[in-house]
């Protein structure tokens, strides 16, 4: 039985001559590295000098860019980073066993933030698959169960014609919303080996589409048309799904104020009249919300830190628009809406009514100069003045990566991060080390723009390897390690008690030298200036801070 609409992709001339008459010397490695060319990968990562085995000869024959880092959790960081800032599947080649499993960490967290991670690794020679104890190097009983419960979707290709297939699945999952980590497994023997099979040169991967069902944003459209005191919490999903300017249009239709979660920062312009910005960790945000009596929330879950440490108590209504289903409503009732954030605005952009609100700036203006009034009460000058300071030097489309510390968690709630897309942090699975290989993926993708990352001294200690990657990349990444004594030097809650927090930590910027690479001293006082000047510098800089700052007073406990 025929169809007229059958899609049949026809080769063209070139392609059927690569396809005929293929170049000596392919292996199965070579099937990996031509489907990713198919796909519209550019550039890979994985470890220096030691891509997967079967894989170097075949990059050497590419004309793929490959980026080797220090440690193979740095290079998925990097992957990660790479991802968030194209949009695009990042490949990750690694070997088996520990190398495969040095890069879980940086995985959750690329899965916590919905970052498309193309994941490729070796394994044991195909025979000794199946959880046997065959003494291979690096054998594990079962690889793949160690990243079923961290990734999206796990793959294997057990043989040279699975290859291309197996990866194109991956990568369509990789990128179908909502986006996230995969993983795709292949024998050593199957890459090495000589392969028969043609050029690859015809590969579909095109994500699958989540559009939002239309009896329920009917529903949610009308609640919205007719609420009294509207909000809406814009998360993640609204930055990954590139639907800022649709949030937007929607929130001023319906005079609806905004609060970005700190995985949202930069979904809603920091100084719209509609802004509540970031400050979930405030109180009065949360009561702003729990007044609201019908709340949009778009691409958030709701979960710890969006909900103030889960202290929200609704009591008005809740549309929950979220592309990840295990996330609808997992936290509070709603009317759950699952679909990729940008269709589902676009939905109810094409159905709200638009409401009159001229009350709603004054609201909003209230609630952040009772915000201001808090902390201006607390004697945090110095923390708000270093804060406002890496604002002023960074360019405003510079991209920043912020370690877990504490003028990270200042950004989460008061840094302006000028756009969607522009500041990244490791919230998603709280891991240290995020911060700097991640800005060093996100060089590699827009070499144009100088990149800032930000670390404690410890977090910093994770990362120090990759200097070598920044020095022999010239990359344009400017590194302020916050030299804080460690970790646990910033602790302000008295119920928790310290233990081996005062590491003996290196001179930083005799460290960075020591690489060849420029470092300073700064302080609070001159931190603007000598950060600009090295963000404005060609290739990699650290500026170290010597500074214990502290955190504002929490108001979840009270």
């Amino acid at each position: 039985m025929t169809h007229d609409h059958d899609l049949v992709l026809r080769p063209t001339a070139a392609q059927a001559e690569a396809a005929l008459n293929p170049p000596p010397g392919r292996t199965g490695g070579d099937l990996v590295v031509e489907t990713l060319a198919g796909l519209g990968a550019t550039t890979v990562f994985g470890l220096s000098g030691r891509p997967a085995p079967g894989l170097s000869d075949a990059l050497s024959r590419s004309d793929l860019r490959y980026v080797g880092l220090r440690a193979e959790n740095n290079a998925a960081f990097a992957a990660d980073a790479h991802g968030r800032v194209t949009g695009e599947a990042a490949p990750l080649l690694l070997s088996a066993g520990p190398g495969a499993l040095t890069s879980l960490a940086a995985l959750q967290e690329a899965a916590a933030a919905s970052a498309p991670v193309l994941g490729i690794s070796s394994q044991i020679p195909a025979a000794g698959l199946g959880g046997g104890r065959h003494g291979y190097l690096h054998e594990l009983p079962d690889q793949a169960a160690s990243f079923r419960g961290v990734v999206k979707s796990v793959h294997t290709a057990r043989t040279q014609s699975q290859i291309p297939s197996a990866i194109a699945e991956a990568w369509r999952s990789a990128l179908t919303a909502p986006h996230g980590p995969v993983w795709v497994e292949i024998p050593q023997d199957v890459l090495r080996a000589p392969t028969p099979i043609p050029v690859v040169t015809g590969v579909d991967a095109t994500p699958e589409e989540l559009v939002p069902r239309p009896e329920l944003t009917a529903v949610a459209a009308d609640l919205l048309s007719r609420a009294a005191r509207p909000a809406i919490v814009a998360g993640g999903g609204v930055v990954r799904a590139d639907a800022s300017k649709k949030l937007r249009r929607l929130a001023e239709l319906l005079r609806a104020p905004v609060v970005t979660t700190f995985g949202g920062k930069g979904a809603f312009p920091w100084t719209h009249p509609l802004s509540l910005r970031s400050w979930l960790e405030d109180r009065r945000t949360t009561d702003f919300l729990e007044d609201a009596d019908v709340l949009l929330v778009v691409g958030s879950g709701l979960g710890e830190l969006s909900s103030n440490h889960h202290t929200f108590r609704p009591r008005g209504r809740i549309v929950q628009i979220e592309a990840d289903l295990g996330k609808l409503e997992s936290n509070h009732p709603a009317l759950g809406i699952h679909a990729d954030a940008r269709l589902a605005l676009q939905a109810l952009l094409e159905t709200v009514t638009e409401r009159e609100d001229p009350a709603a700036p004054e609201r909003v203006r209230a609630l952040l100069d009772e915000v201001a009034d808090r902390i201006a009460a607390q004697d945090l000058t110095v923390e708000q003045e270093v804060l406002a300071s890496v604002r002023r030097a960074l360019p405003a489309d510079s991209p920043s990566f912020w370690d877990m510390t504490v003028l990270t968690s200042w950004a989460w709630s008061a840094f302006d991060a000028k756009g969607p897309n522009r500041m990244h942090s490791a919230q998603g699975a709280g891991g240290p080390g995020y911060a700097f290989p991640a800005a060093l993926g996100a060089a590699v993708a827009d070499p144009t723009r100088p990149v800032l990352a930000v670390s404690g001294a410890g977090g910093a200690l994770y990362s120090v390897a990759e200097l070598a990657t920044a020095r022999q990349y010239g990359l344009n990444v400017t590194w302020i390690v916050v030299d804080d004594g460690g970790p646990g030097a910033s602790l302000t809650d008295p119920s928790v008690r310290a233990a081996a927090t005062e590491p003996t930590r290196p001179d930083y910027v005799a460290l960075a030298e020591s690489f060849g690479v420029p470092g300073v001293r700064t302080t609070p006082q001159t931190l603007e200036a000598d950060l600009a000047k090295a963000l404005a510098s060609a290739g990699p800089s650290v500026v170290v801070l010597p500074a214990v700052l502290r955190l504002f007073a929490p108001t979840h406990a009270g």
